[in-house]
């Protein structure tokens, strides 16, 4: 399997921020690490063996990237508005850096399908549904879409614009709202088990259903606990169903 690691200073960032791509060709998988976790998380934590044989198959070419969790949403010491910036920040840096070397492997029209594990499943939905335009969908396990008990009570319009459970709602315009309503890939997947919260995928599933987008919300068993050895089954069961 190709393995190739490269990086930049991001300038929307202002910070190092490197990647790694797995495969050689295929559909582009963006792929947002859990907590404060790094770009390799998901190597070290066998994932990308999980889905291995898409990889080498040709089926799916894979980029993991860095998060800013650590400086944002997990910073005890940054004040909300930071946090939030960071987002917006990290949201740039994501169409405006990461997507143009995506699509200079994959084709100038590639619309990469997002996905992540627990706090990653956050950054893999909201970046799916900010940018359906630039975007396929989405396969997001154990999340919470919620961002608002990181923040203190504080609010701006970083927040908002940051946080699915408060813009999804009040989603009524020309241009998002008619891509959610005809997305094809959209996997909202939870445990039931150890340190999981399928009340979240609940809400966020309640709210896409009352706009009229259509999804999956798929809720695994009562010992399905928040963990790698779920995720690794997880991950290449909906990738198999969207490659088909």
């Amino acid at each position: 399997m190709r393995r190739e690691i490269t990086s930049w200073y991001s300038h929307n960032l202002g910070m190092e921020m490197p990647l790694v791509v797995y495969g050689h060709s295929g559909y582009p998988l963006l792929m947002f690490p859990t907590a404060a976790a790094d770009y390799l998380e998901y190597e070290r934590f066998y994932l990308v063996d999980a889905i291995k044989d898409y990889v080498e198959a040709g089926l799916i070419k894979a980029f993991s990237i860095n998060s800013v969790n650590r400086y944002s949403l997990l910073n005890k010491e940054s004040h909300p508005a930071w946090k939030v910036e960071m987002l917006a920040r990290y949201d740039r840096y994501i169409t405006d850096e990461v997507l143009p070397l995506i699509r200079n492997e994959s084709g100038a029209e590639a619309r990469p399908l997002t996905t992540g594990a627990s706090l990653g499943a956050f950054l893999a939905a909201n970046t799916y549904f900010k940018h359906p335009d630039l975007f396929r969908g989405t396969i997001s396990m154990s999340g919470s879409y919620d961002i608002y008990n990181y923040l203190e009570s504080y609010y701006d319009d970083n927040v908002y614009f940051n946080n699915p459970m408060m813009y999804l709602k009040n989603l009524n315009d020309d241009y998002h709202l008619p891509r959610l309503r005809h997305a094809d890939s959209i996997v909202i997947v939870s445990g039931q088990g150890s340190y999981e919260a399928p009340d979240r995928s609940r809400e966020l599933s309640g709210v896409l259903h009352s706009k009229g987008i259509p999804h999956r919300l798929e809720l695994w068993g009562h010992d399905v606990n928040h963990d790698w050895p779920w995720w690794r089954k997880m991950l290449p069961f909906y990738l198999g169903e969207f490659l088909r």
